[in-house]
């Protein structure tokens, strides 16, 4: 994609909230933007719809939500993350729908953010990568959920017993990882914290890549080739590219 296609992300806003199905998804490649926002003052809060107990075969699925919540917290601490929350849907067979509407639509309007951030929503990673089910749901949810949660006539009961007030002050999703970015966040001091942050969930690169694969070294190799990649599109340096849905 030609340099002059890809518009540099909008900074004039304070909150965002992070969306996405398991622990890791931000990790790779959007924890290096965020690391950068936050170092600026900005506020940014994860919401994660499962704990990813399906995502270790070698771990029985409560051992490994209990141990992938830890490194999920780890992670998004690294980046200056410190609001985690999880919506304990099932790993691997999220259900689209109004349930899953709901609960994003509460969590948007508790942290009224102005940036909605989620991962890939498209069928593929293009290249013909095929993506799973639970990041197509969950990135599709979160773009429906950005008009729900500014709806006071859509979930109702959120209003009344949940004393949760209509929310439009959501302006921008930006999803990550999209095979059609419009939009860039060069990075520098970042990444190393996001190297970090990725290497935090240890356990699960273990368990994907095999017991002996460093995790620190197969987090430097995966950033920063995939940060080198987003600046070759953009201006030369480092970049995080995401397509962005303005509200």
């Amino acid at each position: 994609m030609p340099v002059e296609h890809l518009s540099p992300m909008p900074k004039d806003w304070q909150r965002a909230l992070a969306v996405v199905a398991h622990p890791d998804d931000l990790e790779y490649g959007a924890a290096a933007a965020i690391a950068e926002w936050t170092a600026a003052g900005r506020e940014v809060s994860y919401l994660l719809v499962t704990r990813g107990e399906a995502g270790i075969d070698g771990l029985a699925p409560a051992e490994c939500a209990a141990v992938r919540v830890k490194e999920q917290q780890a992670g998004a601490a690294l980046v200056g993350v410190h609001s985690v929350e999880f919506l304990d849907h099932h790993d691997g067979v999220i259900e689209p729908g109004r349930t899953l509407r709901r609960d994003l639509s509460a969590a948007i309007r508790r942290h009224r953010p102005e940036l909605l951030i989620t991962l890939n929503h498209h069928d593929t990673w293009g290249g013909g990568h095929w993506n799973s089910p639970d990041h197509r749901v969950v990135g599709r949810a979160v773009l429906d959920a950005a008009s729900d949660a500014g709806n006071r006539w859509i979930f109702r009961d959120l209003t009344g017993a949940k004393g949760l007030a209509p929310w439009n002050g959501v302006r921008w999703v930006a999803v990550a990882g999209s095979p059609h970015p419009t939009h860039a966040a060069e990075v520098g001091p970042g990444i190393d914290r996001a190297v970090a942050s990725l290497a935090a969930h240890a356990t699960y690169i273990k368990g994907l890549r095999g017991p002996e694969q460093d995790p620190h070294t197969y987090a430097r190799t995966f950033i920063e080739q995939m940060l080198r990649n987003g600046g070759e599109r953009y201006r030369g340096h480092p970049a995080t590219l995401f397509q962005v849905f303005p509200r």
